[in-house]
């Protein structure tokens, strides 16, 4: 990845987006120091999170989002799926910038609950845009996944802001799925020989992006896969946005 915007242009953001299966790595072990010791090493503005707990039995009654925010000296929002063993499985945006507001989108069920989270940010010079962070359904059979996009899409395209759709889409380039987000947006495209995300210790498929809009929004930017290959079963993905203005 190339970190030379920061000298030269200030309002230069880096984004990441990770699904950290609750904090369970490749070995079975739930470990939220081993998950945030890897999220501090994107150094990364916005982190989307996917798969992520709030005081469920299984990840030992924590608030996921809210320790990992205050372990890394960044803000949280959640957004529930479902209620889940005692508490609430879903998804979260961390933000070294105060989030503004937020909210979660319901989408349609597919093979779980769904909803996207939608969270309003600013850039340095005071632009207002939105994040979104998104974990779309996962079967092979991809009706319930293309019309969880569909629903985002129309929010999206509701929105009077600048936007940057992060997560797990659970569909490859090519899909109906991403054809539809890139007809209105740009995927931040990865190096050919280095594109797959999952599973982590082994990738055979491209999961995992970063999309922005409107596409006269932000200056068109490449990903890359971190290859973290222990902390979940899936890679992260980051990249450097510029917003196109500045």
């Amino acid at each position: 990845m190339n970190a030379g915007h920061e000298s030269s242009h200030a309002a230069a953001m880096r984004v990441a987006t990770y699904n950290i299966k609750h904090g369970r790595g490749m070995d079975g072990t739930i470990d939220l120091e081993r998950t945030a010791a890897t999220l501090e090493t994107f150094d990364a503005d916005i982190i989307a999170l996917q798969e992520v707990d709030d005081r469920t039995r299984r990840s030992g009654g924590v608030d996921q989002a809210s320790w990992l925010a205050e372990r890394l000296g960044m803000h949280a929002a959640f957004g529930t799926f479902m209620d889940f063993q005692g508490g609430r499985y879903g998804l979260a945006i961390l933000s070294r910038q105060p989030i503004r507001s937020h909210e979660a989108w319901r989408l349609p069920d597919g093979n779980e609950p769904r909803a996207a989270l939608a969270v309003r940010l600013m850039t340095d010079s005071g632009e207002t845009f939105t994040a979104i962070a998104v974990h779309f359904d996962w079967v092979e059979d991809d009706a319930y996944r293309y019309e969880q996009a569909r629903e985002t899409i129309r929010r999206i395209e509701s929105l009077e802001t600048s936007w940057i759709v992060l997560g797990d889409f659970n569909d490859v380039p090519g899909s109906r799925t991403m054809i539809a987000f890139e007809q209105m947006g740009r995927n931040a495209v990865k190096p050919a020989d280095d594109a797959a995300t999952f599973p982590a210790d082994r990738p055979t498929i491209e999961i995992d992006h970063i999309v922005t809009g409107p596409p006269g929004a932000w200056m068109p930017a490449s990903a890359m896969v971190i290859p973290e290959s222990r902390t979940s079963d899936h890679r992260p993905v980051m990249t450097e946005l510029l917003p196109a203005g500045d």
